[in-house]
């Protein structure tokens, strides 16, 4: 018996979204952040107006939940730290020391949600083609899948949160000239700004099955995406206004920097507990 014909969609060369029917006649529809997020496919019997979920193993159910519930926690935290480390900056003392200490430790939050994000994305069920059922495969710390969407939606994001970290960690060397300053604080803020960018341009690919972003108002995981990706809009607008000066050695603005770090990171601290929702 041959496999069921299969209607694909996605953008690009990526599959986000498969429909095929069964032999039985049920139509299954499988999305791919639907199935890694909750652990669920979509079946809809003849002559059904809608459609059942069909859901993974209790294995897998717990195995979701409990991730989601780190990286959700992972990034509530780290958000909160970042905000606390720019008022500290905009408001406190003016101790680059302080400041640079909580967002250090904010980063090391931030860099345990991006590789979290990328575990869920390893170690969600899959799809089988023949009978449309969720499989859940042995635990996996690594692995390289560039041509899913969500790998590497969750990789770039992952890879940002760790280039945010070479900016944090050089944020601590004192003595340093303009130029110095400038290539290594703030150069690598700005590759993390790019890359959480483009990691959230492709969760909008994965939610919306096409290039282009969409609204989808009623789904929670839309406002996930969307609510981080004006973190990372608002963390970018930050970061520009944190160049620093050759000639006056002073930042572009340093209130439009403070105020983007923070009002960024209460938005990633949002879409954290709003990820904590998107669950089984």
């Amino acid at each position: 018996m041959g496999q069921p014909e299969q209607h694909a969609e996605g953008a690009g060369p990526f599959t986000t979204r498969l429909t095929w029917q069964r032999a039985e006649g049920e139509t299954v529809v499988w999305e791919s952040r639907l199935a890694r997020r909750r652990g669920v496919l979509s079946v809809r019997g003849p002559g059904d107006a809608a459609g059942r979920p069909s859901t993974a193993g209790p294995r897998a159910l717990r195995r979701l939940r409990r991730l989601n519930a780190i990286a959700s926690g992972a990034f509530v935290t780290g958000g909160a730290l970042f905000a606390a480390g720019a008022a500290i900056s905009q408001f406190g003392s003016g101790d680059p020391l302080l400041s640079a200490s909580v967002y250090f430790a904010g980063g090391l939050f931030f860099n345990t949600g991006g590789y979290v994000s990328l575990l869920q994305v390893l170690n969600a069920p899959r799809h089988a083609p023949g009978g449309g059922a969720l499989v859940t495969a042995g635990w996996r710390w690594w692995g390289y899948e560039p041509m899913r969407l969500d790998w590497l939606s969750t990789f770039v994001l992952f890879v940002g949160t760790l280039v945010f970290g070479v900016n944090l960690l050089d944020s601590f060397l004192r003595g340093l000239s303009i130029q110095q300053v400038n290539r290594l604080v703030w150069t690598p803020d700005m590759i993390g700004c790019v890359l959480f960018l483009v990691s959230g341009h492709l969760a909008f690919a994965e939610i919306c099955h096409r290039s282009l972003p969409c609204l989808r108002s009623r789904s929670l995981g839309w406002w996930v995406v969307a609510v981080n990706q004006l973190g990372s809009l608002l963390f970018m607008v930050s970061a520009l206004a944190a160049f620093t000066r050759p000639s006056t050695g002073s930042l572009l603005n340093t209130g439009i920097a403070n105020w983007g770090t923070l009002t960024g990171a209460v938005c990633f601290s949002v879409g954290g507990v709003l990820q904590l929702f998107e669950r089984p």
